[in-house]
Formats: C-alpha cells, sequence, structure tokens
C-alpha cells in the first residue's frame, strides 16, 4: 500500500521534558498530518525552568542519520531547530544544500526561551553564511532577528538584510517585544507581506518556536502556497498555547494535540 503521508526532516536538540526539541516538532507534524523523520543534533539537561546541560552530536552521525533517511524515504521539507555546534550547523547546511527542491524551514535557536546558549560557541555567522541563503522560510523571534543583523535598528531592517541572504520568506514573531498583542511579521520577496496580531497569553511557553517553525514545515510539505502555510501554522500555534499545561514547576507546555482531546471531549457529551 503506498502511504501518501508527507515526510519532514527536522534537526534538532532532544528535550526531556518534551516541551521542545525533536518531541515537539514529531508532535506538531503529526498534529498537522505529517511524518517526522528525527535527526539528533544534540542532547540536552534541561526541566521545565530551563537549560542546565547539553552534548552536541558529532557531525558525521548527524549526516549519516540524515543520508540514510534521504537515500530511503521522499522527504517533501527539511526543518532545522537546535543545531547543538557551528560544525553541525555547516553539516545540516551541506546536507540541505544538496536537496535544493526541497523547501527548508529553519528556526535560527541561539538560545533557550530563558536565555541559556545553545552552543558553545557563537552560530549567527554561520547562519548568515550557510543556513539563511537556503531558507525558504526562516522563523525567528525578534531577539534572533536583532542578533542575526545586528546593524539593523527596525524588524523591517533586519527582515530585509536575512532576506538579503537569500532567505525566501522571513517570520519574525513578536512574543518577546513589550506589546498588549503578539505581532508576527511576514516578509517576502525583499518586501513586508502582512503582520499577524494574537492575544497575548498569560505564563510562559516551553517549544512555542519550535511548534510554529515544524508546523510551517508540515503545511509546505503538504504544497500550501507559503504565506496561506504560514497563516494555518500561527492559528495553529496559537490554540496549542491556549490549551497549554503545566506538566513540572516551570513553563508550560504546548498541547499540540489539543484537537484530539477536543473531539474526545464532544464525543463523551
Amino acid at each position: 500500500m503506498i502511504v501518501n503521508t508527507p515526510i519532514v526532516m527536522v534537526f534538532a536538540g532532544n528535550d526531556p521534558t518534551g516541551g521542545a526539541g525533536l518531541q515537539a516538532d514529531a508532535e506538531a507534524l503529526m498534529s498537522m498530518g505529517c511524518h517526522a523523520a528525527p535527526v539528533v543534533t544534540a542532547i540536552t539537561v534541561q526541566d521545565t525552568f530551563g537549560l542546565k546541560d547539553f552534548a552536541a552530536l558529532e557531525p558525521s552521525l548527524v549526516v549519516e542519520q540524515a543520508r540514510a533517511i534521504l537515500e530511503d524515504m521522499p522527504v517533501a521539507a527539511f526543518k532545522v531547530g537546535m543545531v547543538g555546534s557551528l560544525a553541525n550547523l555547516a553539516a545540516i547546511a551541506e546536507v540541505i544544500a544538496d536537496y535544493p527542491t526541497i523547501p527548508a524551514i529553519i528556526d535560527p535557536v541561539l538560545a533557550s526561551g530563558r536565555g541559556d546558549p545553545l552552543s558553545d560557541e557563537p552560530l549567527e555567522g554561520g547562519y548568515r553564511s550557510l543556513l539563511c541563503p537556503l531558507a525558504t522560510l526562516l522563523t525567528p523571534n525578534s531577539r534572533e532577528a536583532r542578533h542575526l543583523v545586528p546593524e539593523a535598528d527596525t524588524l523591517e531592517a533586519c527582515a530585509q538584510g536575512l532576506m538579503s541572504l537569500g532567505s525566501r520568506y522571513v517570520l519574525i514573531t513578536g512574543t518577546h517585544e513589550p506589546t498588549e498583542a503578539v505581532v508576527n511579521l511576514l516578509y517576502g520577496n525583499r518586501q513586508f507581506i502582512e503582520r499577524f496580531s494574537y492575544r497575548r497569553l498569560p505564563g510562559e511557553y516551553h517549544g512555542s518556536g519550535c511548534t510554529l517553525a515544524s508546523s510551517c514545515a508540515a503545511v509546505l510539505a503538504q504544497g500550501l502556497e507559503p504565506v496561506n502555510a504560514i497563516i494555518q501554522a500561527l492559528d495553529y500555534t496559537h490554540k496549542a498555547l491556549e490549551a497549554a499545561a503545566s506538566l513540572g514547576m516551570g513553563q508550560q507546555l504546548p498541547d499540540r494535540l489539543f484537537w484530539a482531546r477536543e473531539d474526545g471531549a464532544d464525543r463523551d457529551s
């Protein structure tokens, strides 16, 4: 039997809370109708409060994981999250560059939500020179955008700088901005496209960026054009955050399968 489920290859670290990293990616992709092919880049030690330690895998292991799947399965999209090291970033870019027709969704993860570094060396230069030129969609939060384009004086200038590096679309998320609503800004083809405003939810969430980038990858893997794909992914992510739960004593974890529990409630009523 031929199954037409789109396959998304995910490069990311393992998070033992399940709130972010590979489990978050897999849940979002499954929820949006795709199959995740997870490539481990790093092992982390963290809880719902923050990162305690991490170890990046050897670049050769990252590449071997990816090549094994790419030679066996029809990957429909790439999603890149935590890379763990500059060497891993370069290795991932080398793999993705060999498949220019496959959309690449790059979440330029520079630090944890609490601000803990996720690499022992700066990654900004690697993103600028190696991964941004390959990005179909780049999904930085406002802090990451400013780090990647430090000479920019506005978020629009950040977006223009990232597109000048080769990123086709740039979605800058506004959760870290001091605004009443969360305003996400979409740019593409060297111009501003649209702003998406969402009610700011109370509390803090672990894995929101992973959820958004992976849901974008899922919809793009299914062939939807980018603007509509991003709208669907933003709406899905907001609903997952609305349904978040405090499974630990720190940040809340998004419920990426909220729709399944809603259906169950309907059946029981």
